[in-house]
């Protein structure tokens, strides 16, 4: 999926965990009525978990089985610092695109970090790694890692922005949200020794493999088109048997 010339060896012993969820209707329905929550082996291509649960189920790294040597590789929507904690409590690392709002960061010494103000100087298109711990707004669930920040070409950015102005229809974006936009943060519990920022951003950009699965569960499989009553029985034994 990767030019060899252009990464890094893949260390010994670990294994990529690529995660992503799908939204599933039921006949009629307007909105969302289950989730299937999946993780893949980013180099094998096999599926390692499928969990089928309800709406109210939400996005988590909790719902998988990961431990030592197992590196989950997920979007903005597994980066609640709960899940992310758990995971490593459990043994396994991260690579998680980060919500910066959704997180308390701090520096290595443990002083509150602004990443609008770190990065401010930052050249488009390089990358700059800081080391961060990040941890909830009640300073719990604390880790510790390294967020990579690539700053986006001036065309990129400005697409970017458009996409959260949009997002905020009914009300207009703060300052420091619009200018980290034009970025794209990645946390990281993998050292720059094991794993360096160049090779940790190509490596999210490889989550797609998850995303055509899902397609083609739905396209081929048909397992979006439920044939049973949103949350019975039956809709459970469609998406699992699918």
């Amino acid at each position: 999926m990767l030019p060899m010339a252009a990464v890094a060896r893949r260390p010994e012993g670990l294994r990529f965990v690529v995660i992503d969820a799908s939204s599933m209707q039921a006949p009629g329905a307007k909105g969302t009525d289950h989730r299937l929550h999946i993780s893949m082996d980013l180099v094998s291509l096999q599926f390692i978990d499928v969990l089928v649960s309800d709406v109210h189920t939400g996005e988590t790294l909790k719902h998988f089985t990961l431990g030592p040597g197992d590196v989950a590789l997920t979007d903005r929507g597994y980066a609640q610092a709960q899940g992310r904690s758990d995971a490593v409590k459990r043994g396994a690392a991260l690579i998680v695109r980060l919500n910066p709002f959704s997180v308390v960061l701090c520096d290595a010494t443990g002083q509150p970090l602004s990443l609008s103000d770190a990065l401010k100087r930052q050249k488009t298109e390089t990358i700059r790694t800081l080391e961060v711990v990040s941890q909830a707004s009640d300073g719990k669930d604390e880790v510790r890692g390294w967020v990579h920040a690539y700053r986006l070409s001036t065309e990129q950015a400005g697409r970017a922005r458009h996409k959260c102005r949009q997002r905020h229809k009914k009300s207009t974006p703060k300052a420091k949200t619009l200018y980290l936009a034009g970025w794209v943060l990645v946390l990281t519990t993998l050292a720059p020794e094991v794993l360096s920022a160049e090779t940790i951003m190509r490596l999210y950009r490889c989550r797609w493999p998850v995303e055509l699965a899902i397609k083609r569960w739905k396209s081929v499989l048909d397992v979006d088109a439920l044939r049973a009553k949103a949350r019975s029985p039956l809709a459970e034994v469609w998406l699992h048997g699918k």
